[in-house]
């Protein structure tokens, strides 16, 4: 780093995103993709919103707000679109967290909420997942801070119910709770209803996953008219035109057409359940994941060698260093073509290992 960089800033140690290779084509299993391209009436939108680029964006983001508003059956002011569902994290711990209201989160969950907690200076606390990597409610109860839970959880795809979900809740009335469901669309179920119960409850969806538009950067915040006005006030002191027009354009017509998303979401749930019984037939061990991902290890194979042992056979897989986690790979769910290399070729390693 320079010697200019802020104090404050130079023990920050920044989230690592998955790899993005070019130098050969891989099968690309680590980032949670989708495998599947966006909706043609979502590219069809996108590239006529681009004849108009010469003019800022709507900072309201008014008519795909209405839509995703229609959609879960809320109200537009109850809506926030942002750059990626990570804009609308990063929000949160702007507004919702302080010395006052420190952040607490599982100890194995999603990587940025901990980046966010060290870049804004706030207090945190990681819980353990259980043995099983299952979260235990009651650790969750009045805790007098602004708690974040992935639903379902990553890297585990675990994920819990909305009735658990609501105790947590019932049992902070006073703290925020963040439920991050980038994943909810590949078989758990929505908090989202809950924002009309509870006005402590900040719900967060992504396009990225099952709306097939990584690329695009958008995400959304559901929550009660009070807490979307917080989040506004956040917004607009940093960056009003969040959302560029293609993507904006590129999500409505995601939305216009739903039949697509859903089709994709269950080929991906049925390629998943099929990757996870085979997985098992060879000897992995798996979580019960709900999300586009399986999370996996077998007792012969160390987890980082056969992280690089896939990558020399042309699959990329994610594989992270943490101690309790280390002999797992999380593999995201592709095609059913790519799902039949990955489990050739994982047959091939273990066959040569016997």
């Amino acid at each position: 780093m320079s010697r200019y960089f802020s104090e404050k800033y130079s023990a920050l140690t920044p989230y690592v995103p998955g790899e993005q290779p070019k130098e050969m084509q891989y099968i690309k299993l680590n980032t949670n993709e989708s495998p599947f391209p966006p909706s043609p009436r979502a590219c069809e939108m996108a590239a006529r919103a681009a004849q108009s680029l010469q003019l800022y964006s709507d900072p309201t983001c008014a008519r795909l707000s209405e839509a995703v508003a229609r959609a879960l059956r809320v109200e537009p002011s109850e809506v926030l679109l942002t750059n990626g569902s990570d804009e609308i994290l990063n929000f949160a711990f702007m507004a919702f967290c302080d010395e006052k209201h420190p952040a607490v989160f599982a100890d194995i969950t999603y990587g940025f909420y901990e980046v966010f907690a060290e870049l804004h200076r706030i207090p945190y606390r990681r819980i353990p997942l259980q043995e099983d990597f299952r979260i235990q409610i009651e650790d969750y109860f009045g805790l007098h801070s602004t708690i974040f839970l992935a639903n379902p959880n990553a890297p585990t795809g675990i994920a819990l119910s909305p009735s658990e979900i609501e105790q947590i809740l019932v049992r902070n009335p006073d703290s925020i709770v963040v439920v991050d469901e980038a994943y909810v669309d590949f078989g758990a179920e929505s908090c989202v209803p809950l924002i009309h119960k509870y006005d402590n409850l900040l719900v967060t969806q992504t396009f990225s996953k099952s709306r097939s538009l990584a690329g695009g950067r958008l995400g959304f915040g559901v929550a009660s008219r009070a807490l979307i006005a917080d989040l506004n006030t956040i917004k607009y002191s940093t960056n009003p035109y969040n959302v560029n027009s293609m993507t904006l354009a590129a999500g409505l017509g995601t939305m216009e057409d739903a039949e697509y998303t859903a089709r994709n979401c269950r080929a991906i749930i049925e390629n998943r359940e099929y990757a996870a019984s085979a997985l098992r037939r060879l000897g992995f061990e798996a979580t019960d994941s709900k999300a586009n991902f399986l999370f996996a290890k077998h007792p012969l194979l160390d987890g980082g060698a056969l992280y690089r042992a896939l990558k020399e056979e042309g699959i990329l897989v994610r594989h992270f260093d943490q101690d309790r986690i280390r002999q797992y790979n999380r593999i995201t769910v592709g095609t059913k073509e790519q799902m039949d290399v990955l489990l050739s070729v994982l047959q091939r390693i273990l066959e040569e290992k016997a």
